[in-house]
């Protein structure tokens, strides 16, 4: 068990130690640890020596220069300049954020980016400014859309979040695949299968094994078969890989280069700059007054919790488990799996920084 700020302290030194800026350091471990205290393991801090194993390759930029290098009042795209998603994501962010001030929306599509964690924690960056937040990234190919063998998209996740008035905010964040890469590592670690519907095998068969992507097959888009409705989430990750990567001039589909999973880290040639993002910030009173629509959020909200719910269970709102989890985290502190102990072990060795059992 370890304190969040432990954790994050940990972070900083690491990315400090490959190069980065303070200030860039902090935002990117305050993002990383952001997905470990909201319970999303798989985007936590067990990533961290992959982004150092992208920097060993010469993937990743310590020090970007980000900039926008194409422009509409309510429109840009953004150069991540191959730096950190961490970093850059939250920088484009801002800039959707100011137009969104200045003329009700703004829009941003992100090139020459890495793998930005969590989308959620982008996408609540609008609500302290009453604005509806959207993010969504393209990301390595891994995905067999419906009847496909090749793996053509990546797990390619949107996020939504809604600013409510008393009640907390409504914040969805999912992958469009039954479940994002990392829950694999997590069962890897484990040593445990995974769950019918996860995956299929290179011949295209459902399969359990926790391992099936790296033996040549996919991960399945949301709804596993053509029965259950698989070709909605291809048809989402479709939309979220044209709008990251098609759009802002990016990698897309089969092309999109890798991140440190799957045991994959060398890019092919790709048909654009690095991995792409999608940001967005609707201001609420561009359309009603915030207040009001505050409040009819609040009356949606509580409708909703209120729903008769089967025995044993309660019906959530998106956002729920991820509250429950910082609450908890926050004071308890943040277990941590031995081989994610051991990676970080081996890179407070290389780069001299203490990491110790904290909790």
């Amino acid at each position: 068990m370890y304190q969040a700020s432990y954790l994050k302290h940990f972070t900083e030194e690491v990315f400090l130690a490959i190069g980065c800026s303070s200030e860039e350091a902090k935002l990117a471990s305050t993002v990383l640890i952001s997905a470990d205290l909201r319970g999303v393991d798989s985007h936590g801090i067990a990533r961290l020596a992959g982004y150092v194993r992208l920097y060993d390759h010469g993937r990743l930029n310590p020090t970007p220069e980000v900039k926008v290098v194409y422009e509409t009042p309510s429109t840009a795209v953004v150069d991540g300049d191959r730096g950190l998603g961490l970093v850059v994501a939250p920088k484009a962010m801002e800039i959707a954020m100011e137009k969104a001030e200045k003329v009700g929306s703004g829009w941003v599509s992100v090139r020459n980016s890495n793998h930005f964690g969590i989308a959620g924690y982008h996408a609540m960056l609008a609500l302290e400014k009453d604005m509806i937040g959207w993010t969504m990234t393209n990301a390595a190919p891994l995905v067999t859309p419906t009847f496909s063998l090749d793996k053509l998209l990546g797990t390619n996740p949107i996020a939504v979040a809604v600013p409510a008035l008393t009640e907390p905010a409504f914040v969805a964040d999912f992958a469009s695949t039954a479940v994002a890469y990392g829950k694999f590592e997590i069962l890897q670690r484990k040593g445990l299968p995974a769950p019918l519907g996860w995956a299929q095998d290179a011949e295209g068969n459902a399969t359990t094994d926790s391992n099936a992507v790296k033996s040549g097959g996919g991960l399945l888009p949301l709804g596993s078969d053509r029965e259950h409705g698989s070709h909605k989430g291809y048809g989402l990750g479709a939309i979220v890989d044209i709008f990251s990567g098609v759009l802002s001039g990016a990698n897309f589909g089969p092309w999109v280069p890798p991140f440190a999973t799957a045991g994959f880290m060398t890019a092919q040639q790709g048909v654009g700059l690095g991995t792409g993002h999608f940001l967005g910030a609707m201001r609420v009173d561009g359309f009603r007054p915030a207040e009001e629509f505050k409040q009819d959020m609040d009356k949606w909200i509580k409708a909703f919790r209120g729903a008769r719910a089967v025995d044993g269970q309660k019906v959530l709102i998106p956002g729920d488990p991820e509250r429950e989890s910082e609450a908890d985290r926050s004071v308890n502190g943040i277990h941590l799996l031995e081989p994610v102990v051991l990676s970080l072990e081996e890179l407070a060795k290389r780069f001299g920084i203490p990491f110790e059992i904290n909790l």
